[in-house]
C-alpha cells in the first residue's frame, strides 16, 4: 500500500476539536481574553523552551476561536463527543478534565441521594468514595476474591452480587471497578443480568480498559455487556493527555442523563483546555485509525511476548488466569522468589532505568501500551533475565510497609457524617479504636486504607508508615 493511499485512510477517520485547534493556530487573531500568557508571550522563557511555543500558541479555553462550549456541548467539542459515542457503543459521551474522577464524582452526586444505598467492591477508587461523601449515599462493601500469592484483589463474583442484592432491598445501585488495576476481569456479562433482575442500574468503572473496544484480544467493554454506564480513562492507555477521560452512558442505560450532565456542569472548570479535549479527541480517532489499529495489535503481541520469556525464567512468575478468571493481556503483573514488589521495582528502576506503572508488596505492574516497541520489550526482557540469574536480596526497610489495602473496612459511622463531623489530629499510634474521619487512599491504585467512618484497627498501622498524624472523629 502506497503513503498517499495510507494518508488517505487515515484522513477519514475525523478529529473535529483537532482540526478547529489547527484552524486556530493557522489564523491567528489578536487576544484580549484568558488565557493571560497570550500565545506564551506571558510564559516564562525556560518553561516556553521546554514544552515548546506552538503548545503554548494553541493553549486556550472554550468559546474562542470558533472552538465550541463543553457545557453544553457545542461546535467541534459536540461532534467530538457524538464521534467518541459512536465509537465506544454508547448513546452518550462525555469528555472530561479532571480524570475519571471527575466522572465518578458526577455519577454519585447526579444519581444517588442522602442514605441511598450502593453495592460497591472493597477496592474501588477512592473517587466512588468521594462521590458518596458529596452524595450522602452509603457504600454496602462487596469483598472480591483475595489472591493472597499475589497480594492483589481478584475477581467480582455475580453470585456475590445477587447474595448482596436480595438481603438488601434498598439499594438503588451496583459499582464494579473493572478490571482490577492489575488487569483482573470479572464477569460483567453475569453481573449485568443479576441487576436488570433485581432493577437497580450499573455502573462500571473501566478506568483501565479504554481499549477493549478496538482490539478483539481483549475483553468486552462493559457498554456491550449491559451496563449503564461506564469510565474510562483514556489517559491512561489510550493515548490522550494526563487527566483526560470519557464518561459513557449506554445505548439502553435506565440512568438520568439529564442529571449526570448537569452534575458535570457543577464540577467541570468553567475554563476547560482545549489542548487536553483536542487530546481526547485525538485519542479516540488514533484508535479508530489503521495506524492504532496496529499500534493496540503491536501492544497485545508485545505482551504475548513478554509473558512468553517470562514463562522461561525460573525465579520471576507473571499473573495467568489459571483459576476461574480472565485477564488483560496488556496489563503483566510479574512476582520475583524471594523479592518484594518494591524491592524489584528498585533495582529496575536504579540499576536498568525501567519505570513500571506500579508495585505493592507482593510484584509490579508492567503495562504494555499502544506506544511501546518491540525494542523496548526486548530490553526489558534482557533486566529481567539478568535479575532471574542474579542473588539480589531484599531490603527489610521495604517490608515495613504494606502497599495494597486488603482489609475488609468496620464500619461505625456514615461516610458523610464521619467526613463532615467534628474532628481533631492525632498521633497515629494513638489513633486505634478511634473512628476515621479522612480518606486515606495513596495513587496508584487509589484503594483506600481508610475511609470516614471506619474503625482504626492495629491492623492498618502496616500501611500507614508514613502518616504521623491520623483525622479521627473527636469524642464528645
Amino acid at each position: 500500500m502506497t503513503n498517499v493511499t495510507k494518508n488517505q485512510k487515515i484522513s477519514k477517520i475525523k478529529a473535529p476539536i483537532v482540526d478547529a485547534l489547527r484552524q486556530a493556530y493557522e489564523n491567528p487573531t489578536y487576544q484580549f481574553h484568558i488565557p493571560g500568557h497570550t500565545r506564551g508571550g506571558g510564559t516564562l522563557p525556560d518553561f516556553k523552551k521546554l514544552i515548546g511555543a506552538k503548545a503554548l500558541s494553541v493553549d486556550t479555553t472554550d468559546e474562542f476561536d470558533n472552538l465550541g462550549t463543553l457545557h453544553p456541548a457545542t461546535g467541534p467539542i459536540k461532534e467530538a463527543q457524538e464521534l467518541a459515542a459512536k465509537a465506544f457503543g454508547a448513546k452518550k459521551t462525555f469528555f472530561l478534565l479532571n480524570g475519571s474522577t471527575a466522572g465518578n464524582l458526577a455519577l454519585a452526586m447526579g444519581l444517588t441521594k442522602k442514605g441511598q444505598k450502593i453495592i460497591t467492591n472493597r477496592n474501588c477508587h477512592r473517587s466512588v468514595l468521594t462521590g458518596m461523601i458529596i452524595s450522602g449515599a452509603e457504600p454496602l462493601w462487596l469483598i472480591p476474591k483475595r489472591f493472597e500469592d499475589w497480594g492483589i484483589w481478584g475477581n467480582v463474583t455475580p453470585e456475590s452480587v445477587e447474595e448482596m442484592l436480595s438481603s438488601h432491598g434498598d439499594v438503588s445501585m451496583v459499582w464494579i471497578t473493572n478490571p482490577t488495576y492489575e488487569g483482573v476481569v470479572s464477569d460483567i456479562k453475569s453481573i449485568s443480568a443479576i441487576c436488570k433482575k433485581y432493577k437497580v442500574p450499573l455502573i462500571v468503572d473501566e478506568a483501565h480498559a479504554c481499549l477493549w473496544n478496538f482490539n478483539k484480544h481483549l475483553p468486552t467493554s462493559a457498554l456491550k455487556l449491559g451496563a449503564d454506564a461506564v469510565v474510562h480513562s483514556l489517559h491512561k492507555t489510550g493515548g490522550s493527555m494526563s487527566q483526560s477521560s470519557m464518561l459513557h452512558i449506554s445505548e439502553n442505560s435506565i440512568l438520568d442523563t439529564g442529571e449526570v450532565e448537569r452534575a458535570l456542569k457543577l464540577l467541570h472548570t468553567t475554563s476547560p483546555s482545549l489542548i487536553l479535549l483536542a487530546s481526547l479527541d485525538a485519542a479516540r480517532a488514533n484508535l479508530e485509525s489503521q495506524r492504532g489499529q496496529k499500534q493496540l495489535e503491536r501492544a497485545v503481541k508485545n505482551a504475548k511476548y513478554l509473558r512468553s520469556e517470562i514463562e522461561k525464567m525460573e525465579h520471576i512468575h507473571d499473573l495467568k488466569p489459571d483459576f476461574g478468571y480472565l485477564t488483560d493481556v496488556t496489563k503483566v503483573f510479574i512476582r520475583a522468589d524471594g523479592l518484594s514488589g518494591k524491592r524489584l521495582e528498585s533495582i529496575l528502576e536504579i540499576e536498568f532505568g525501567i519505570e513500571v506503572e506500579s508495585a505493592s508488596d507482593a510484584g509490579l505492574l508492567i503495562l504494555s501500551n499502544i506506544g511501546n516497541t518491540r525494542q523496548d520489550f526486548q530490553y526489558l526482557v534482557k533486566c529481567l533475565q539478568k535479575i532471574d540469574q542474579s542473588n539480589y536480596s531484599d531490603i527489610c526497610y521495604l517490608e515495613n510497609k504494606k502497599h495494597m489495602p486488603m482489609l475488609a473496612p468496620i464500619i461505625k459511622k456514615s461516610l458523610r457524617e464521619a467526613y463532615f463531623s467534628e474532628k481533631e489530629t492525632i498521633p497515629k499510634d494513638l489513633a486505634i479504636g478511634r473512628i476515621s474521619a479522612e480518606v486515606i487512599a495513596e495513587c496508584p491504585p487509589g484503594i483506600s486504607v481508610l475511609l470516614p467512618g471506619e474503625l482504626i484497627t492495629e491492623e492498618h498501622l502496616p500501611y500507614l508508615t508514613e502518616y504521623d498524624f491520623i483525622e479521627v472523629v473527636k469524642n464528645k
